[in-house]
């Protein structure tokens, strides 16, 4: 896999019910992209399963440079964030959130037990989840004068280059989106052209 794609979810899974003696655990992948998302979906399965003990999960951002947090929400240490978060790797997505909520059976699963079914319900919500690949991007803002334009859509239309924002007047400016792995030549040919200015987007 080139390091300029990652996986992730394309939308939130369909809920998950995974039963162990009497206990059941409820699973849910959810897509996000920054950590406020994080408090309202947990809050909002807190309200829909009222009944549940714990609602323990674990969450992953960024393509690159990852972060990541991983909540026991009162189980046993590591016995329940560490084991979703786990899942989380090991479907190698990112810019998502695994939440498990546990509503007691009355039967004591033990630390082993705990960790095995917050994995399995993870694990089975991530299964049932709709996985998809995205590309990490660049963006490039193009300064030049009308007279330039032909050239300069001839090179986008040849290369396959998304054109992001575009303002056309005596002096054009276009925002272009580029695939991380070809963000250097994309450069570098704009870069050589006359009387064309490129700077990366911020």
């Amino acid at each position: 896999m080139k390091d300029d794609v990652y996986k992730t979810l394309s939308e939130p899974s369909p809920e998950i019910l995974f039963k162990e003696r009497k206990s059941k655990f409820f699973g849910y992948a959810y897509p996000i992209s920054n950590e406020n998302e994080v408090k309202p979906i947990i809050e909002s399965l807190r309200k829909k399963h009222h009944t549940a003990n714990h609602v323990c999960y674990a969450w992953q951002l960024g393509e690159k440079n990852v972060v990541y947090r991983a909540n026991d929400d009162g189980e046993p240490n590591n016995s329940a964030g560490m084991p979703i978060y786990g899942q989380i790797q090991s479907f190698e997505v990112t810019n998502v959130l695994v939440a498990v909520a546990r509503i007691f059976g009355g039967t004591k699963l033990g630390v082993g037990g705990l960790i095995q079914a917050y994995r399995t319900a993870a694990q089975m919500a991530l299964e049932s989840a709709s996985i998809i690949e995205k590309i990490v991007t660049t963006h490039f803002v193009l300064l030049f004068n009308y007279p330039e334009m032909d050239k300069v859509m001839r090179t986008i239309k040849q290369r396959g280059i998304k054109i992001v924002l575009q303002k056309m007047e005596l002096k054009c400016e276009l925002v272009i989106s580029v695939r991380e792995s070809e963000a250097e030549l994309t450069k570098q040919i704009f870069e050589e052209m006359q009387n064309i200015s490129v700077r990366k987007s911020p």
